[in-house]
């Protein structure tokens, strides 16, 4: 499975219109795409900043989606006015203990290390921080998405609601300072979101 993602550092004051228009017109527009599997939205209310994500089944369907979906990646830019970054990944793991509802956040953690460990952190993720992570307030889901050849990742835990998540921070500070330690990896980012659109539905893999 693979996945696209677009950041977006739009103006808060735009954010539900564009929400609105990954919604009704993206996710209608793209569903009948050869591979295509979901989509997801994250969405930093305060700040303005926003995930968007979507799935494919296989590398080849990720890269012939490339030209179909790039018109509707700039009318989302101009309606949240703001820039663009856009990365490709593996999706390496994904794992749910229970659905999401209305009031789900997600914290997405962005990690570099060694490219050729990668396999290695993976292993060491399955087995040692999901059976943690699954046993923190709230927990609903995680997912781990990988760009192999340059070591980054993206991990992204996903609560129940802001409460959940805010309970849950110390003891995922704590998890999650001793498997960057371990693996030897630069935390490059971490944001909290409202999971505001949530049809990824990439198949579980753990």
């Amino acid at each position: 499975m693979y996945a696209r993602s677009t950041t977006i550092d739009g103006r808060p004051e735009f954010l539900e219109k564009g929400i609105a228009y990954v919604r009704d017109r993206v996710m209608p527009a793209i569903s009948g795409m050869d591979g295509y599997v979901g989509t997801s939205m994250l969405a930093d209310r305060m700040s303005g900043r926003c995930i968007i994500t979507t799935s494919w089944e296989d590398a080849e369907a990720l890269r012939c989606s490339a030209p179909g979906v790039r018109g509707m990646r700039a009318r989302a830019t101009d309606i949240l006015q703001g820039p663009a970054q856009i990365e490709e990944w593996q999706i390496a793991v994904v794992h749910r203990r229970r659905p999401t509802g209305d009031g789900a956040c997600t914290r997405v953690l962005r990690t570099k290390g060694d490219a050729g460990g990668t396999d290695r952190m993976l292993d060491a993720f399955r087995l040692g921080m999901l059976p943690r992570i699954e046993q923190l307030p709230g927990f609903c889901s995680v997912s781990l998405m990988a760009d192999r050849p340059s070591g980054r990742c993206a991990i992204a835990v996903t609560y129940a609601d802001r409460s959940a998540m805010d309970r849950a921070q110390e003891e995922a500070l704590v998890i999650r300072q001793q498997f960057t330690r371990k693996m030897v990896l630069a935390v490059t980012g971490a944001h909290a979101f409202d999971l505001v659109v949530a049809h990824l539905r990439a198949p579980e893999t753990v």
